[in-house]
This record gives C-alpha cells, sequence and structure tokens, in this order.
C-alpha cells in the first residue's frame, strides 16, 4: 500500500474489473437475515460479503463496564477463515481488532446513547467473502442493522472507499486495488447531515487529492444510501 504498482490497474480509462475510475461495484442488500438477531443484515459490494447482527440496547454485564449516563457500543468484526484464497487464521487479529474499533467510532455519533444508561448495543459483523473494502462494506451491513432492529438514529450510515491508482482518483477499491493502490482513503458519513463519522487514510495524497476523495465518496455515496433505503423500505413493505 502506498507505492506505485507495476500492475496495470487502468487503463483507457477503465480499470480491470471494466468501471470506470468513479463507478461503484454492484451491490447488494438485504435485511432481517438473521431470525435470532434484533437487526441483521447482509451486504455486498462486488465480491465482498459481510453479514451483521445487532443485539440490544439490553443491559450490560459485567457491570463495571456499564456507563451511568449512556449506553456503549461493543463491535465485533472478523474475516471468516473461508473467506479469501489464503485461509485466515480463526480468531482474533491485531487488524480485526482495529476495524472493530474504528467501525464503533463511526458509529458513536449516530445513536441516541444517551437515552439507554448502562446499557450496550453489540453489533457482530462477519465478512465471508473478502475482495477489498471490507471495513466500509461493513459499515453499510452495520447501519442496515442497526436500523432494522428499530435502534433510533440520527440517519443512516454510508461507507465508501476512495483511492488513488497510476494518479486517478477512483472509489470502491476492490481487491487487487485495494493492494495495490497508491493511497487507500475508508470514509463513512451521515449522508443527511453530511457528516464525516470515519476517515482513514493509507499511502500518499495531496490536499487536494484527498479533498476530491472525500467528495466524490459524498457524491457517489448517495447511490448507496438510496439503496439502504430501498432495503429497508421493501422489507417493511413485505
Amino acid at each position: 500500500m502506498g507505492k506505485k504498482s507495476d500492475i496495470v490497474l487502468i487503463e483507457n480509462g477503465k480499470r480491470l474489473d471494466g468501471r470506470k475510475p468513479l463507478e461503484i461495484r454492484d451491490t447488494e442488500m438485504k435485511v432481517g437475515v438473521i431470525p435470532n438477531a434484533n437487526g441483521s443484515s447482509y451486504v455486498r459490494f462486488g465480491k465482498t460479503i459481510a453479514i451483521a447482527a445487532v443485539y440490544g440496547p439490553k443491559l450490560l454485564y459485567p457491570k463495571h463496564l456499564q456507563e451511568s449516563d449512556r449506553g456503549i457500543i461493543q463491535c465485533r468484526y472478523n474475516m471468516a477463515p473461508f473467506s479469501v484464497d489464503e485461509r485466515v487464521r480463526p480468531g482474533t487479529s491485531r487488524r480485526g481488532t482495529e476495524i472493530s474499533k474504528v467501525i464503533k467510532l463511526a458509529f458513536e455519533p449516530v445513536l441516541f446513547l444517551e437515552n439507554y444508561p448502562k446499557t450496550g448495543i453489540d453489533i457482530y459483523v462477519e465478512i465471508i467473502q473478502a475482495d477489498g473494502s471490507t471495513r466500509v462494506t461493513s459499515v453499510n451491513a452495520a447501519s442496515l442493522a442497526l436500523a432494522n432492529a428499530g435502534i433510533p438514529m440520527r440517519d443512516l450510515v454510508v461507507g465508501l472507499s476512495g483511492g488513488k491508482i497510476s494518479d486517478t482518483i477512483i472509489l470502491d477499491l476492490d481487491g487487487k486495488e485495494d493492494n495495490n493502490s497508491e493511497a487507500d482513503v475508508p470514509v463513512a458519513f451521515m449522508p443527511n447531515k453530511k457528516e464525516i463519522t470515519l476517515l482513514q487514510m493509507d499511502g500518499q495524497l495531496t490536499n487536494e487529492e484527498l479533498k476530491d476523495i472525500i467528495k466524490n465518496v459524498m457524491k457517489n455515496g448517495e447511490i448507496v444510501y438510496k439503496k439502504q433505503i430501498e432495503t429497508l423500505k421493501k422489507r417493511y413493505d413485505e
């Protein structure tokens, strides 16, 4: 990451999978996929698939974890061993712990945690197939699962990655792009409020390039937001 790749990833204005630089992969979303959860979802971006489940708000134990004036979010992100070509070792990893933390932080400004003192809201995200941009796919899955659980939110949260390859700004990086890009920028934001809740960067970008990525993420993220709304409406129409 952060180095120019010897692999040709953009040629004649098209990426390896035929997309234009700012084009998002084919997406699929469902909610209510896990009957035992309070809320759940299935989200696919290209070949990256995430399943999320939400439980709570419920009284938090052990008691020393409780906050007297607010609820807390607990998040676990995990990649299934079969989700990539080279089998992932089961159990916790540094990367999994880091992504769990950033997903939690992305939703803290969104939920009305002050309304649920001494409680916990548990978010579980399982990546069952990985081909780039797993953390932002997880954000979209968590957003839908929280809404499906009926937990009040200030807004839905949209996740989308941006990056740079061959000095070209791109969106929604797939696996090869993720591994060979000059920069990778995962972003999560509230579409109606236009507020960013997650912003990370790996690689090197100028200030203008970073601004360009954020602008295009928020513009094209509207497509993802509309898909989220359609998915929730479809569920409740049924």
